[in-house]
């Protein structure tokens, strides 16, 4: 059985704030998503309440917080772990969001102000001038999410961010694994897909991201090793 890694505290990562338990479910969710916590690992409430100086209770509602997320599930008498899946599944939820996040971003398209068209633009500056992996994939999952931003279909957004959540592990591991050679690639649909923004052209957005995705679930199913690498044992 692994024991729960603190989270750790970095400098450049701002200290959550309101409630305790949405303190705890930040830092918690940051560990996840960068790696700190890779799937499988077993979480354990009172490492993270004593880590955070808290008790126990903000981290019981943090954890459930984080299992509507996909982060997390949660087993009845054994306790809190981090979501993980084979390449089937992963691959299934590719196909999903194929289908569902060409249509938010339709959704959105209408409500972009010219300010966040722009600020795709910088966030896609910033990516082709990074060589960080880690930095390449934060700014990644802001750039595609933030394209979103003008959906009025909250259901709809919420399904994509827990998606975008239990994929993210399998995502960074390709990603490392073929950068950066696959950079222009990407770079490319990037900006056929913000030229569509800002052209307001809805069907080849559409198809530009469509494309962009099928690319990604078809490259990770060349892969089947990121989803049978040792992961931390029950």
């Amino acid at each position: 059985m692994s024991d729960t890694p603190a989270p750790k505290d970095t400098p450049t990562r701002p200290e959550p704030s309101g409630p305790a338990s949405q303190r705890v479910a930040a830092r918690l969710r940051h560990a996840i998503l960068s790696g700190e916590l890779p799937p499988g690992t077993r979480i354990m409430q009172e490492e993270i309440a004593a880590s955070l100086g808290s008790s126990r209770l903000p981290v019981r509602e943090a954890l459930r917080i984080l299992e509507a997320e996909g982060l997390v599930v949660l087993k009845a008498s054994t306790g809190a772990w981090v979501s993980k899946m084979d390449m089937t599944e992963c691959e299934n939820i590719y196909k999903i969001r194929e289908r569902l996040e060409p249509l938010a971003l339709a959704e959105s398209i209408p409500h972009l102000s010219v300010a966040q068209i722009a600020q795709l633009e910088e966030i896609q500056d910033e990516i082709e001038a990074g060589t960080d992996v880690d930095r390449f994939l934060s700014l990644d999952r802001e750039l595609h999410l933030s394209t979103y931003a003008g959906c009025p279909n909250e259901q709809l957004t919420s399904m994509i961010r827990r998606f975008w959540n239990t994929t993210q592990h399998y995502r960074r591991a390709y990603t490392h694994l073929v950068f950066p050679a696959g950079r222009e690639l990407i770079d490319y649909e990037h900006r056929l897909i913000i030229a569509a923004i800002k052209q307001a052209d809805v069907v080849d957005a559409e198809r530009f991201l469509a494309a962009h995705i099928r690319r990604t679930r078809l490259a990770l199913s060349h892969h089947p090793e990121l989803f049978t690498a040792p992961q931390p044992r029950d």
